[in-house]
């Protein structure tokens, strides 16, 4: 019965528990529900306080710092005591720092406070938790496991502004920051507790107690477990320290990279709605250009989380890194048209999902597993800086200079040397490139 499942399906189904709370960890977590609700809530708190919509949205930079400041000790201490005690706390820490933002008072100050707090406490909930487990239960297979639960921010970036919307003229913003807030704990942390494990090494040791307590084992049970079996062995958990990792070119040559790339996608994406209006769109046509990036998101990682199982990732990644470079000369156009407008739009979109794929891949390539955790919080750390500071950057060339034009130059630039300075990172370490039956 196992003939026809090659080994990268078996891993999948093998792994199946984890894909799911992941997913849902993903789609409920720090990355997606601060950034793509902040600009719903913009409008009644401006009508609230009188606050500036441009002050309102600031506050995505308190929220970074606090993630920057704790994503490498999350990392670390996820490598140490797991993932899951470190997720789910982090989750019921996103849940409350986000209700609490009801609490609002008519003080920036206050405001900025509270959406740090955010930042702090929910560090637990990024990809760099969900990722260390994907690396740990998946080998053949990786990259499009991490393309599987990292589509979760794309599927959340599509729901959560109708849904925070609804909620804030249905009951008013500070309902609505509740009602947002009350995602990770009523979708996301039951899910993760009643599925999600650690590394298939666990799930093993928790298979034997339990037939070493006599469990009975029913026919569909046997036949799982023999499909499990059909998948190759995850590789035991090796890799440098995070001192190792920083004493090579590569460590410092990838954190360029993610500076580079993620400048370009974040301050283009933030940015593109009222680029459009500049060059004549209304409205709905600007909105519904902006729409197709989710769309391409999800294409993006789906896309790339199948190449790089199968091709050397710094070579998947050169073209679909570079793409957002023709974007931005179309966008630079005066009078661009519609066709091309959605087409720089989808460019965006795929790189934007294909570069968290290839920066959590790349990382466990090239310095293993065993202390992947803190290694990719450095480089999660870099990504949320660039994606904290660049919309202020292009909103900054505007004001200005009166166009976005000279960011758009320059982010062209960046984005094509990201991706060509990529390809340096070379071979796959032989210590850590595996041969695909596993062994």
């Amino acid at each position: 019965m196992t003939a026809q499942y090659g080994p990268r399906m078996a891993e999948m189904i093998r792994g199946w528990r984890v894909l799911v709370s992941s997913f849902l960890g993903v789609a409920c977590g720090a990355s997606p529900i601060p950034i793509y609700t902040i600009g719903v809530f913009a409008v009644p708190l401006a009508a609230a306080y009188g606050w500036g919509r441009g002050d309102i949205m600031l506050a995505t930079l308190p929220l970074t710092l606090g993630a920057i400041l704790t994503v490498p000790l999350v990392g670390a201490l996820a490598d140490r005591i797991g993932v899951k005690p470190v997720a789910m706390g982090a989750l019921v820490g996103l849940s409350l720092s986000f209700c609490a933002l009801a609490l609002t008072p008519d003080s920036l100050w206050a405001f900025y406070g509270l959406w740090l707090i955010v930042g702090l406490v929910s560090a637990g909930s990024t990809p760099v938790t969900w990722t260390r487990a994907i690396v740990a239960w998946f080998f053949m297979s990786r990259g499009m496991a991490l393309a599987i639960i990292l589509i979760g921010t794309g599927v959340a970036g599509f729901f959560l502004p109708i849904y925070a919307s609804w909620l804030i003229d249905t009951f008013g913003w500070r309902q609505g920051f509740i009602g947002v807030g009350l995602l990770p704990v009523v979708i996301a942390l039951p899910v993760v507790w009643l599925l999600f494990q650690d590394s298939p090494q666990k799930a093993a040791e928790s298979r034997a107690a339990r037939a070493r307590a006599g469990r009975p084992s029913d026919s569909q049970g046997s036949r799982k477990t023999a499909i499990e079996d059909a998948a190759p062995p995850p590789p035991e958990p090796d890799g440098l320290t995070l001192r190792e990792a920083t004493r090579t070119y590569r460590f410092w040559l990838l954190a360029i990279v993610v500076l580079l790339v993620t400048v370009q996608t974040s301050g283009a994406l933030t940015n593109l709605f009222p680029l459009l209006l500049d060059r004549g769109f209304g409205a709905r046509e600007a909105a519904t250009v902006v729409g197709t990036i989710g769309i391409s998101v999800i294409v993006g990682r789906l896309l790339t989380g199948y190449l790089i199982d199968r091709f050397w990732a710094p070579g998947v990644a050169l073209p679909l890194l570079a793409l957002p470079a023709v974007a931005c000369l179309l966008l630079i156009m005066p009078e661009i048209s519609l066709p091309l407008a959605f087409a720089a739009a989808f460019m965006i979109g795929l790189a934007a999902g294909a570069e968290t794929d290839v920066f959590a891949y790349v990382a466990s390539r090239y310095f293993g597993l065993k202390h992947y955790g803190r290694i990719y919080g450095v480089f999660y750390a870099c990504f949320a800086l660039a994606a904290g500071v660049s919309p202020f950057l292009f909103g900054r060339v505007f004001d200005v200079t009166g166009s976005y034009n000279l960011v758009l130059y320059a982010s062209a630039i960046m984005v094509v040397v990201g991706a060509l300075l990529l390809l340096m990172m070379g071979r796959y370490p032989a210590r850590f490139a595996l041969s695909t039956s596993g062994r």
